[in-house]
């Protein structure tokens, strides 16, 4: 009989190289990497909306992967890899380039936080399946992180434009400094944020819901920036607000080693923000989709097989 079908083993993650869920990762490592490209050249708007796509990419993959049975190991650790060009380098890099550079080494010294930030939080995120809570991410994930950095070069490009502002991004270094520190830190935190893993799609809801999704749209087509940016920007303060509330009822907090509770066992957190149940994915994104499942599976699957052979 087949070892993976042995009764106690988890089930062997494939070893294969899958086309579909690894050709969205593909196309959000592309973006990350185009991003770069047109920030490098000035064109900052594009920039940030290529990573924005990146997300909407970064998220798919990991449900593709799911839906076709296409779960890697080698698409574990190639979307970590994307995802830390597309929410670590590339807006680290918009954000120095469009306004941090007059800084000098205070510069280039927040940016570089913000990518530590991202390479640590998606490491941990790694190390720590199994040990935090599924309903909350460990830190701001490294895609919502990123929608906040370039979120902000979007809105400001934007509103530079239509004439509402006339500020640009060396007018507004310190601010872009605070905030990519922010980003970076909360990143490595132990700030509570809501993953929304335990909202069940699959279940029926009132027909005012799809009227609300129908709203949704609207609202974010309005004025795409504006939007986007804020809601990333209450998202990224919400989990201190989340922080405060457990810590007034004495609740514990997500770095204390608890176990997932029972109702939130499934997926993982982040891929945007579905990364932990991607193609073997990671955060970030995580989401983003913010990291990956197959660290502590192979760890779990290893010393029942070790148990096993021992009976024998």
């Amino acid at each position: 009989m087949d070892d993976d079908r042995r009764e106690g083993l988890a089930p062997r993650r494939s070893r294969r190289i899958y086309l579909l869920p690894n050709a969205f990762t593909t196309a959000a490592l592309f973006c990350g990497f185009y991003a770069i490209v047109q920030a490098m050249n000035g064109r900052y708007e594009v920039a940030a909306i290529a990573i924005f796509v990146a997300m909407v990419l970064d998220s798919l993959d990991g449900r593709v992967a799911r839906m076709t049975n296409t779960q890697s190991a080698f698409g574990e650790q190639y979307d970590s890899l994307s995802d830390m060009v597309s929410f670590g380098a590339a807006p680290a890099l918009i954000m120095y380039e469009w306004s941090l550079r007059g800084l000098g080494k205070w510069g280039w010294l927040a940016a570089f936080i913000y990518v530590a930030g991202a390479a640590l939080r998606l490491a941990r995120f790694n190390t720590n399946i199994g040990v935090v809570d599924k309903r909350f991410f460990q830190g701001l994930p490294s895609p919502a992180a990123a929608a906040l950095v370039v979120g902000l070069v979007w809105i400001v490009t934007d509103l530079r434009q239509t004439r509402w502002i006339s500020a640009s991004g060396a007018d507004l270094a310190w601010a872009s400094f605070a905030l990519t520190i922010y980003a970076g830190i909360t990143m490595v935190s132990n700030v509570p944020f809501y993953s929304f893993k335990d909202i069940n799609l699959k279940k029926s809801v009132p027909f005012i819901f799809v009227i609300g999704i129908v709203l949704l749209f609207v609202l974010v087509s309005s004025d795409p920036p504006v939007v986007l940016f804020s809601l990333f920007l209450l998202y990224g303060f919400s989990g201190y607000v989340l922080w405060f509330v457990r810590w007034r009822r004495g609740e514990p907090s997500l770095s204390g080693g608890r176990s997932a509770s029972p109702g939130a066992a499934g997926g993982d957190a982040c891929d945007a923000c579905d990364a932990c149940d991607d193609p073997g994915g990671s955060d970030e994104g995580d989401a983003d989709d913010e990291d990956g499942e197959g660290t502590g599976e192979a760890r779990s699957r290893d010393e029942r097989e070790a148990a096993s052979r021992r009976s024998n």
